[in-house]
């Protein structure tokens, strides 16, 4: 249950298939522990990091762990979101021109899973696991006023996709998008692989647009007003298949996912017979490459930008895991061409460094001073990156620690309370087929377990049971109550905790 790997049973494996299509090669941290790596030192980042020539990049701030996504206030401080820590964090604008953030602290405490933030006429939008809610919030005094209300509730949880992005649009109305539960499968709810949309209050729910697997980012193109959105293609075709997405969105479109991908490309597995889904799909704006996870994109509106970035959007590719070779794992500038195209070109690369992580890009925004911050959920760390001067050194604050537990891992659990804990886990692991994943005995033909180890020297039971509440994608999200999710990471401790 710990692989970032999905549960390949579930993508209807078998042997038959080549040897590419298993690949798992995703940063070891991510991949064994779920957890990323200290963010790179000054020197080291300047020495791998390639930049569009022009800029310069710096860590803005770090001690984010699992930072996602970024929305900047009228005040220009920076909220970042921190799913797996169920916080939401304010980055305090860099008031003394040193290029990195002044402090940070928790703004929002004991979310569930909050990823997506916007603000709309005073108040403050997190989309959490379920919910879309909402706070009232003062950019003078950076507190937020009253408690948090819901204007959404019952969205569709769990599965491989449990991430939820909200964006207000320029209609006014509250866009809200869900991915598929799964890495291919026809959905029961219809919710599901889809961009929703609401008023501002939550009423007048709607789905907008649909066979869109896993579209994290979206955001409206200056002057034309266009929508555009990520989207993450399916796993298991093998190392060039099937492409990324960008596509533009537009009210009742449908965008092949199930049965299609790419250029209306029948999909192996769900396609057959789907010929007219097929025919009637929307083929995407433009390709990115295979399994390189498009997230957070974001259209530069400063008039005043620089002309390698003016009239283009920025786009964090959050990098490949089913690939025999690392790909993606960069940021990427796209250019929309007098004919039409759209150009991608390369904007920070080198978070693959010697076939090793050093960084997974999630969002991008533009700061009020014109500068661009790109969040890391892999280092905890949001960079900047700016036109001509240095962007800026070490980052000039931490907000957690991600050093190793020390002593008994399950301290926290009484030594009476183990035995009967870890024979309730191990019946969630059997009852949830872990094994599939994770034993290679008992893993289903063709599938290339993950074999756990070690968990004890990355994990003590609160942080084990917090991976579990919001856990790697595309490792699927269970649907556990706190108490039964306890009992598991107990038992995944006392059995592999070596």
């Amino acid at each position: 249950m710990l692989a970032a790997a999905a549960t390949l049973a579930a993508c209807g494996l078998g042997a038959k298939l080549l040897p590419e299509r298993f690949a798992v090669n995703a940063p070891l941290a991510q991949l064994l522990f779920g957890r990323g790596v200290e963010v790179a030192p000054e020197d080291e980042l300047q020495r791998i990091l390639r930049v569009r020539d022009g800029f310069s990049i710096g860590v803005y701030a770090d001690g984010l762990p699992n930072a996602r996504f970024l929305r900047f206030t009228d005040a220009g401080d920076l909220l970042v979101s921190t799913p797996r820590s169920g916080r939401v964090w304010i980055v305090e604008r860099d008031a003394n021109g040193d290029g990195r953030a002044d402090a940070a602290r928790a703004l929002l405490e004991d979310l569930d899973r909050p990823h997506g933030l916007d603000f709309h006429e005073g108040w403050l939008y997190v989309a959490e696991g379920s919910a879309v809610r909402r706070v009232r919030y003062d950019t003078t005094t950076r507190r937020t006023l009253g408690a948090l209300e819901a204007v959404v509730t019952g969205l569709p949880d769990g599965g491989n996709h449990w991430t939820r992005t909200v964006r207000f649009g320029p209609d006014a109305w509250m866009y809200v998008s869900i991915g598929s539960s799964c890495n291919a499968c026809i959905e029961e709810d219809p919710r599901r692989a889809a961009l929703l949309r609401f008023r501002p209050d939550g009423s007048e729910g709607e789905v907008h647009a649909t066979g869109l697997r896993n579209s994290v980012g979206f955001d409206w193109q200056p002057g034309t007003g266009d929508l555009y959105a990520t989207d993450n293609g399916r796993d298991l075709l093998g190392d060039d298949l099937p492409p990324c997405e960008l596509n533009r969105v537009v009210q009742g479109g449908f965008y092949g996912w199930p049965f299609a991908y790419g250029d209306r490309q029948p999909d192996p597995d769900l396609g057959d017979g789907r010929e007219r889904e097929i025919r009637d799909s929307i083929p995407p704006a433009h390709a990115f490459g295979a399994h390189n996870a498009p997230l957070g994109i974001t259209f530069v509106r400063n008039p005043d930008a620089p002309e390698p970035l003016r009239g283009a959007a920025l786009v964090a590719l959050h990098g490949s895991w089913n690939r025999t070779a690392k790909d993606g794992y960069e940021v990427v500038t796209l250019h929309w061409t007098a004919d039409g195209r759209i150009e991608e070109r390369s904007f920070v690369s080198g978070f693959v460094h010697e076939g090793r992580a050093i960084g997974r890009p999630v969002d991008v925004a533009e700061g009020p001073d014109g500068a661009i911050y790109v969040s890391d959920d892999y280092a905890g760390a949001v960079y900047r990156i700016a036109w001509g001067a240095t962007a800026g050194g070490a980052a000039a604050t931490r907000g957690e620690t991600r050093s190793a537990p020390h002593g008994d891992a399950l301290a926290a659990l009484p030594l009476a309370d183990r035995d009967a804990a870890r024979a309730r886990g191990r019946a969630l692991y059997e009852g949830h087929a872990c094994y599939r994943c994770h034993e290679t005995e008992r893993a289903d033909a063709g599938a290339v377990p993950v074999v756990l180890a070690g968990l004890a020297a990355k994990y003590d039971l609160a942080a084990l049971d917090a991976y579990l509440a919001a856990p790697q994608p595309p490792m699927p999200l269970f649907p556990l109550e706190p108490a039964a999710r306890r009992d598991l990471a107990a038992f995944l401790l006392m059995e592999h905790g070596d």
